[in-house]
């Protein structure tokens, strides 16, 4: 099984990665890697605002 990170960047935005790959710059680990479905619960109950944190500000 797949294991991936949620990965989060300046703007406060979410996605979520390939544990087997290099976390692109300007975008660091939440936390440990997890399988696909509980990175993606986790982002739907942390990312509730999608706009850029600039924009919010």
């Amino acid at each position: 099984m797949s294991k991936f990170f949620v990965v989060i960047n300046e703007e406060e935005q979410y996605s979520i990665w390939p544990e087997e790959k290099e976390i692109p710059n300007g975008w660091k680990s939440v936390g440990e890697s997890k399988d696909k479905e509980t990175c993606l619960n986790y982002i739907e109950k942390n990312w509730v605002d999608m706009r850029p944190k600039s924009i919010r500000d």
